[in-house]
């Protein structure tokens, strides 16, 4: 598979292709993913973590910012709770496969309390109307009620993060588009180039519900265990013949199918027997047609996500004193 088959696998889209293809042809570029840290990390946060894996694949700086000054800004807790919060994402990140000889992981606070940083803020908020920043947190904001004006201040510092990290591609969920635009659009008046943007798709929470969330506890988490696996996918949001909207189809075809390359289902011979579907556009065209029971689809996913998950068990075994075990307590 070549460079740009690569970084593309999964991807929404690219801001732009061809700037990415420039990009990835240099001996040396950079990539980045800003993570606030405030929870548990589930498979929304994978698909980029799996996105900057490709990156690194092929030869890219890979910078992690574990976002704590956003967190801070968006009342997520104290700077000492997101401290430990970020060490555990960090060690999260490591087991899901990120080199950690080949990642940069950084706090915000380790660059964004410089005075040059603020001064490129308020360079960006000179740049950006109100309307702007407002509509850019719609996805990211804790308090869209009511908004504080620190959560106006978050995109314009994620869009100067990117600068100051010295980013070629900034690599995000779809939700980050419009602050990511506003880097495109600012950075250059600033004197900065401008990035390429990477967008990975938003899941589906387990229920069905548009977006997973913490609250909702509508998602799997990467160190959970098997049997917490297994029992939220038997119970997940998965209609009949029902492709669109189904997080059971979306598990399958954004973490299995990368991982294995095909899906094994076991079903009693009665039912059709074993069968190995090799593609998500044909377990799609199966289930559409009612070819595959919703059962059989979620035991044969719940399976394969307990397998792509081992590693994260095995890390997290072989180092008991990290992060997770030490603060398990914040969740």
């Amino acid at each position: 598979m070549e460079k740009f088959e690569t970084v593309m696998r999964g991807v929404s889209e690219a801001v732009t292709e061809e700037e990415l293809r420039e990009i990835i042809s240099r001996e040396n570029f950079s990539v980045y993913c800003g993570y606030e840290p405030s929870g548990k990390i589930h498979f929304g946060h994978m698909l980029t973590v799996n996105k900057l894996i490709d990156f690194q694949k092929i030869g890219a700086r890979t910078v992690v910012l574990l976002a704590n000054m956003h967190a801070y800004l968006n009342d997520k807790g104290s700077l000492e709770e997101i401290r430990k919060i970020a060490e555990y994402n960090k060690s999260c990140f490591i087991a899901l496969g990120l080199d950690p000889k080949k990642t940069e992981f950084l706090l915000g606070s380790d660059f964004q309390l410089k005075p040059d940083y603020t001064t490129d803020v308020m360079r960006m908020a000179l740049r950006t109307t109100l309307l702007r920043a407002k509509r850019s947190m719609t996805e990211i904001a804790r308090h869209m009620d009511d908004p504080d004006v620190a959560q106006v201040i978050y995109p314009l510092m994620q869009a100067v993060d990117i600068a100051h990290l010295k980013a070629d591609v900034a690599v995000g969920g779809t939700d980050q588009r419009k602050v990511h635009m506003i880097a495109r659009e600012n950075l250059p008046l600033l004197g900065y180039r401008k990035p390429v943007c990477v967008h990975t798709p938003l899941l589906h929470g387990l229920d069905g519900s548009d977006k997973m969330s913490s609250s909702k506890a509508n998602f799997i988490s990467v160190d959970d265990a098997p049997e917490v696996i297994r029992d939220k996918l038997m119970k997940a949001f998965c209609p009949p013949k029902q492709t669109d909207d189904n997080p059971v189809i979306e598990y399958a075809e954004h973490m299995v199918f990368p991982k294995f390359e095909r899906l094994e289902i076991d079903r009693p011979l009665k039912y059709g027997g074993h069968l190995d579907v090799e593609s998500p556009k044909k377990l799609k065209e199966m289930y559409r047609a009612g070819e595959l029971h919703p059962m059989d689809l979620k035991k044969a996913v719940s399976e394969a996500v307990v397998r792509a998950l081992d590693p994260v068990r095995k890390y997290f075994d072989k180092h008991p004193k990290t992060a997770r075990s030490l603060f398990t307590n914040l969740f």
